[in-house]
């Protein structure tokens, strides 16, 4: 976990986005899981926008950060336009699979959303349409303007086949719903996501050499180094094998960003596993390793949640873990065996951000010590890459307010990579 700290700023309000870097911010609520991504040229995506009904959790839950009285929709919303270069006006909306933590849900609407206090915030949103529940994506939607959007189904939203569990179904019912309101409010353009592209999401808003994004993975397939497409689930749909609903984690959206020699992986939850045709068992993050490639930076698959296998925490060996934590069984000892080698010194191990610390009912875990203490209490995380792509920083912001207040901050050297 080797890396510099930087005390100078401690406390004090972050200092932004700059033109030439690049940044992902993973926005903390408790509840979801939720990125914005700000190109060098400031073209920006907002990656996932969830919500979803946190007191049902019961002890489970983590706390509800900045606070109850707004919903995820309304408080990513609102951290968006406090750190986009261009205000409420975002180039992308992308939906990586149809979970209610990762869109939203039409599930149940509470509260009512209140004056924004902040400057360039709307002071009256108004309920984009009666048939957009007022949750995640749909929520965010009254405040911010999205120019293009994609998620893991359009356009027929029967790849591979016909969506068939009670949740996705009604998870993509609403994205469907906010896509069709956005269309007819601000002309928003919605295209498929092309699998294996490094064309689709580019800089927008000028020069930004050395800079990508390729698509990996959706809907169960991989695109492979050499170009060629890996289909995980052919053989058994061609059989018939798979006589119940397939897992919608594994259908994520995944990419990879890179800017000079720095990469970055963010693949939503992907994650299955099965029994395929001939009787053999398939973890498929197994082959999303092959597909990715080292990385430096990682977004952790499914929350860590009995998620992320040995192959693949070894085939993108990144210096830093992110997870996007809302539950307090996330980051489970399985796939934290998976990131830690006990074998190896500390100095050698990866560092884990979580966005909070989950309270184990049976313990502390030994892994929790390559985890920044400030995660306790809640932190956005906010990646910054700047020009070259030589080294890179991870900031911590406290969620528990809005006033952006830096709580720890690490630098590292693209270089010196765990491969």
């Amino acid at each position: 976990m080797e890396s510099t700290t930087v005390d100078a700023a401690i406390g004090e309000t972050w200092r932004g986005w700059k033109p030439g870097e690049f940044q992902v911010h993973f926005i903390h609520t408790g509840v979801c899981e939720s990125m914005l991504a700000i190109f060098p040229d400031s073209t920006s995506m907002l990656l996932d926008c969830g919500d979803q009904a946190a007191i049902t959790r019961g002890p489970h839950a983590v706390p509800i950060v900045p606070g109850p009285h707004r919903l995820a929709g309304e408080w990513i919303a609102r951290y968006v336009m406090r750190v986009n270069p261009r205000g409420r006006d975002v180039d992308w909306a992308v939906i990586s699979h149809f979970h209610q933590d990762h869109a939203g849900t039409p599930y149940w609407q509470k509260f009512p959303s209140v004056p924004a206090p902040f400057p360039g915030a709307p002071a009256e949103p108004a309920r984009i349409s009666p048939d957009c529940a007022r949750s995640g994506i749909g929520l965010a939607a009254e405040f911010l303007r999205f120019r293009r959007a994609t998620d893991r189904g359009f356009p027929g939203y029967d790849d591979p086949r016909p969506i068939d569990t009670p949740e996705a179904i009604l998870v993509s019912r609403h994205v469907r719903s906010a896509w069709k309101v956005l269309r007819e409010r601000d002309g928003l353009e919605v295209e498929p996501f092309r699998l294996g592209a490094a064309d689709q999401f580019v800089p927008e808003h000028g020069a930004a050499p050395d800079f990508s994004v390729r698509n990996v993975c959706a809907n169960g397939r991989l695109a492979m180094p050499d170009g060629s497409i890996r289909d995980l689930y052919a053989d058994g749909l061609a059989r018939g094998a798979f006589h119940k609903p397939l897992n919608e984690n594994a259908m994520s959206l995944g990419m990879v960003f890179s800017y000079g020699p720095f990469r970055f992986a963010s693949c939503g939850d992907f994650s299955d596993r099965f029994t395929d045709p001939d009787g053999r068992a398939v973890f498929i993050e197994d082959s999303l390793g092959e597909a990715v490639g080292a990385v430096d930076v990682a977004k952790v698959t499914h929350h860590g949640h009995h998620a992320l296998g040995r192959a693949l925490a070894r085939a993108l060996a990144p210096r830093v873990w992110i997870a996007c934590v809302w539950d307090n069984l996330h980051c489970t000892d399985d796939s934290m065996e998976s990131i830690f080698d006990p074998a190896l010194p500390d100095e050698k191990q990866p560092m884990l951000v979580q966005t909070v610390l989950p309270v184990r009912p049976d313990g502390e875990r030994p892994w929790w010590r390559f985890v920044p203490p400030q995660c306790r209490t809640g932190c956005h995380a906010v990646l910054t890459v700047p020009p070259g792509g030589e080294r890179y920083t991870v900031s911590l912001l406290d969620a528990r307010d809005e006033r952006m207040r830096l709580c720890a901050e690490y630098r590292f050297d693209t270089a010196r990579r765990l491969q």
